[in-house]
């Protein structure tokens, strides 16, 4: 489990930028965390070939890439299904610009909202909160990049990002697939 540690969003981006893939690690975090979110099944690997069509055109992804993916799968995995409410975005440091971070917070939720969509085609089934957190995160993609670095910003930065990430799990709660626990010596620790 030393390596899901060290998933963080600068050394994802790192890997992305340094194998040639031109894809925001927040959204990728994003799609990944959408799908999981809508009831995709842990056991199912297909999410390598959703990913793969977004980011490669299905020419397949680096074998660095594809490890990076599935490791990322399996942390979001292992941090929604945490008690303790240990998932998070994968966002860049609070040390970097308010507005990259609110272009990121963006990404991740346009890509949320395109693996939620993958995965859940019949909007019926949802709740209502479902479908306000849906609405809302619509809103959220479409936030303009022109912020002012000030104190307001950064704490509207922060509940926004909060929010969505409660909002995800809230998707999760009500429609996610946890893996079937046949075995505890089978469970993600």
């Amino acid at each position: 489990m030393a390596d899901s540690t060290s998933l963080d969003f600068s050394s994802v981006q790192a890997i992305l930028t340094s194998e040639g893939i031109e894809a925001h690690a927040a959204e990728i975090h994003g799609v990944l965390t959408g799908l999981i979110s809508a009831g995709f099944e842990f056991e199912s690997s297909d999410y390598i070939a959703m990913v793969n069509d977004m980011l490669n055109n299905a020419e397949g992804l680096p074998t660095a890439i594809k490890s990076l993916v599935k490791n990322m799968y399996s942390e979001i995995w292992q941090k929604i299904l945490d008690d303790s409410y240990g998932f998070q975005l994968m966002l860049p440091d609070d040390d970097d610009s308010i507005i990259e971070r609110g272009h990121a917070l963006g990404k991740w939720v346009q890509g949320f909202n395109l693996g939620f969509g993958l995965q859940q085609t019949k909007n019926a089934a949802l709740s209502e909160d479902v479908k306000e957190v849906l609405v809302d995160f619509g809103e959220i993609a479409n936030l303009s990049d022109e912020m002012e670095e000030n104190e307001a910003t950064e704490q509207a930065y922060f509940e926004i990002a909060e929010y969505v990430r409660i909002s995800a799990l809230l998707c999760f709660t009500e429609l996610g697939a946890p893996p079937a626990q046949q075995d505890k010596t089978e469970t993600l620790h």
